[in-house]
Parts: C-alpha cells; sequence; structure tokens
C-alpha cells in the first residue's frame, strides 16, 4: 500500500545521503568505510528498489544501479581510487535515474 511504497521511497531518500559519503572516504582512501557504507545499509535499498520496479525500464535502471554499487564495492577492495570514485558516482547517477522512472 502507500505506506510501502513511502517507506521505500524513504530508504532511497537515505541511500541518496549514505552515496554522497562515498567520495570523501575514496578521496581519503577509506576503503573500509566505503565497503562499510555499501554493506550496511544496501540490503534495504536492494529491497526497496525490487519493491518499486514495476516496469521493464525500471528494473534496467535498478540492475544498472546494482552494477554500479558493486562495482563500488569491488574497487574498494582492490583500492584502486580512479575506479571507485567513478563507480561511486555512476552509482549515484543511476540512483538519481531510477527515482526520476518511478
Amino acid at each position: 500500500g502507500d505506506a510501502d511504497v513511502a517507506r521505500k521511497q524513504a530508504i532511497l531518500t537515505e541511500t541518496t545521503k549514505r552515496l554522497s559519503f562515498l567520495p570523501g572516504y575514496i578521496g581519503k582512501k577509506q576503503w573500509f568505510n566505503v565497503r562499510d557504507e555499501l554493506t550496511r545499509y544496501m540490503y534495504e535499498t536492494r529491497g526497496a528498489v525490487r519493491g518499486l520496479a514495476k516496469s521493464t525500464t525500471q528494473k534496467e535502471k535498478a540492475d544498472a544501479f546494482f552494477k554500479a554499487i558493486e562495482e563500488t564495492y569491488l574497487q574498494a577492495g582492490l583500492k584502486n581510487q580512479d575506479k571507485c570514485a567513478a563507480a561511486a558516482a555512476a552509482s549515484v547517477s543511476t540512483l538519481d535515474a531510477f527515482i526520476a522512472s518511478l
């Protein structure tokens, strides 16, 4: 119902906020913080995104976002600053695109 949709949208708002912390962590090479931020909340995010994605286009945008956060996590593990920063930026833009499609 409406309350469920509102809860999922609140999760996306919180996710956007948390993703905004990543460039600072990446800039300081705080890889553990990058990975913590991605694991701490992204389980909730995945559920919310999956629950809100109805159309094929929305599901494609959701998949693009999931790939971006997975790449961010991977590159943080490899301590690759440039690739991690690019993936973090992609995670923000792909989430924005998903939210805009709702």
